[in-house]
């Protein structure tokens, strides 16, 4: 199992004239450090990490086909043409369902929306949606965070008489010959294609419906002020869609967190209420660990239209009532997805302890968990992990790689095997015939042999700069909080230090899952310290040791009135 003792640990070594930087920007080195580790580069880079805002966000118009959607969705509007928004069931989906109707709906548009149902329909637009479009005199159909894709049934939708306006911001599959493969819609906006004037590609389905709405509004006259109430459902979705928090996705991430302390919408409120947080301090933890994955909830274990209805909701009383039902429902997936780690951690320390590429196959898994389950034993084991479980007639899994290890292209080697398949290369899907799934776990690990070298199963824990604790203070602590919002790509700082001597240690809380430590460094200078842990393994692995080598971050500890420095140990080794 891994744990920070078996990881190795790295120090960026990324190089910038660091006091220049601090004096220039009013920050200290250690911070500027931090900066130029998230790949921060030029002094105009710096400006905008630290101070962007609003007025950094790139014009919407350069994105493809930007101006065409806009133009032929006017158009319809005017006709009182019937839209019909194809949405996805995941939370990037999800608000950008929400952010397109509620637009839309403010300009008079005739809209509805329809999101496919995660284990009857499978991902994005497909026959029976069109069929139905049709059926119902629909006139356009708008999808949001799929469509690039859907070649055949954008095709079909076409010839059908249909007006297809593809928004996305998935990968874009390719000939051999490295030319784009692109359905037939009347417009497809996507940062993805080659044709993009837009410089940051890294947006998630929610961002682009939000930049067509920004387009649209300015069209139309509509006061700035009612594009950006929207912001929030864009933030919420990128940090759900764990898109990189760099560049324009920092700047809206900050923004959409300072404006749910004060939301207006209702749903939003109950769900932050429900889950008992504190609206003014609200992180991006939260939103990608507590509210996220409520909204999650409900497209994995029923209609992700539940999550649609909360965020719309305009009734204090139905926000509440679906805000408590939405809770209940991730409880309940926590419990179901605790179960199916369980499981697969026995396959993964008993039968296939030696397998280099982990293919667990849990019959009975909801497969719409298979996903968190692969993330969960993957981070635990740090190997390649595909969860299996049984579908309607056939096995379907899901797989999520560590970075030595190209999912899609360990699938395509075996596609002879599987009925379908798709992803990139950290995480796929597939389906096959339950008749081969032990050739399937044979064949990945025979491939596995090949590209799998031992050090690539060693976890790497990165430290951004070896800091005494003499330099920790109130002033370096409010300075790392303006680098927030931390997540994928603007990762919390770490600090490392050598040889600290444990003066006490006790395990406390309820769980027996808090270790708090008295360290003191070499030079005699201590710190109070507090490990997030199993107890009483972390004082059965200390032993008699009292030396220990620590990385940790820097914070305030606020108890009954008093304020005092502590720090948060997050990996330790005992000599």
């Amino acid at each position: 199992m891994t744990d920070s003792t078996q990881a190795v640990w790295m120090l960026y070594a990324k190089k910038a004239d660091f006091n220049g930087l601090a004096q220039r920007f009013h920050i200290s080195p250690v911070t500027a450090r931090i900066i130029r580790n998230r790949d921060v580069k030029t002094p105009e880079e710096f400006e905008r990490y630290l101070n962007g805002g609003l007025g950094d966000l790139y014009d919407p118009r350069l994105l493809p086909d930007m101006e065409r959607a806009a133009c032929l969705l006017e158009q319809e509007i005017e006709k009182g043409s019937r839209i019909r928004i194809v949405g996805d069931y995941d939370i990037d989906g999800v608000c950008s369902v929400c952010i397109l109707y509620t637009a839309l709906k403010r300009l008079g548009a005739h809209v509805d929306y329809v999101i496919p149902e995660r284990i009857r329909d499978g991902y994005g637009i497909n026959e029976r949606i069109i069929r139905e479009a049709v059926k119902e005199d629909v006139d356009v159909l708008l999808t949001c965070d799929n469509g690039i894709a859907a070649i055949e049934q954008i095709a079909m939708a076409c010839t059908m008489g249909l007006t297809v306006v593809v928004t996305d911001h998935h990968d874009i599959q390719k000939t051999p010959e490295g030319k784009e493969i692109l359905p037939p819609a009347q417009a497809i906006v996507n940062p993805k294609r080659e044709e993009s004037r837009y410089p940051f590609s890294n947006i998630c389905g929610a961002m682009v419906a939000f930049k067509l709405i920004q387009v649209l509004f300015e069209d139309r006259g509509v006061a700035r002020k009612e594009w950006l109430e929207l912001l929030e459902l864009a933030a919420i979705a990128t940090v759900g869609d764990v898109m990189p928090l760099k560049d324009e996705n920092r700047i809206v991430v900050k923004e959409g967190l300072r404006r749910l302390a004060r939301t207006k919408n209702m749903g939003l409120k109950k769900l932050i209420e429900e889950n008992a947080l504190n609206p003014a301090a609200i992180t991006a933890y939260h939103v990608g660990f507590v509210l996220g994955p409520c909204l999650n909830a409900s497209g994995r274990l029923q209609t992700a239209r539940m999550a649609v209805s909360l965020l719309l909701s305009e009734s204090e009383e139905e926000a509440g009532r679906l805000a408590g039902e939405l809770k209940e429902l991730n409880d309940q997936r926590k419990d179901m997805t605790q179960a199916g780690v369980d499981a697969a951690a026995q396959l993964a320390e008993g039968p296939f302890a030696g397998d280099k590429v982990l293919v667990l196959f849990l019959p009975d898994c909801h497969e719409s968990l298979a996903g968190i389950v692969a993330g969960r034993i993957r981070e635990r084991y740090h190997k390649p992990t595909f969860i299996l479980t049984r579908s309607e007639g056939c096995v379907k899994g899901s797989g999520r790689s560590i970075e030595a290890y190209h999912m899609f292209q360990a699938l395509v080697e075996v596609k002879d095997l599987l009925l379908k398949f798709g992803g990139h290369p950290m995480a796929a899907g597939f389906s096959l015939e339950e008749e081969h799934v032990e050739e399937f776990r044979r064949r990945l690990n025979e491939n596995g042999e090949r590209v799998l070298k031992p050090e690539d199963f060693i976890p790497k824990i990165w430290i951004d700069a070896a800091m005494p604790f003499e330099y920790i203070s109130d002033g370096l602590i409010e300075e790392l909080a303006r680098l927030e919002p931390f997540g994928q790509g603007n990762e919390k700082p770490q600090f490392a230090q050598k040889s600290m001597e444990v003066r006490s240690a006790r395990v406390m809380g309820r769980s027996r899952n808090v270790v708090r430590l008295s360290l003191v460094n070499e030079r005699g200078y201590g710190m109070d310290a507090v490990v997030f842990t199993e107890g009483d393994r972390f004082m059965e692995e200390m032993g008699r040791n009292r030396r220990m080598d620590v990385v940790y971050y820097p914070t305030v500890n606020e108890y009954n009135g008093n304020r005092s420095l502590q720090v948060v140990v997050k990996a330790w080794k005992f000599h």
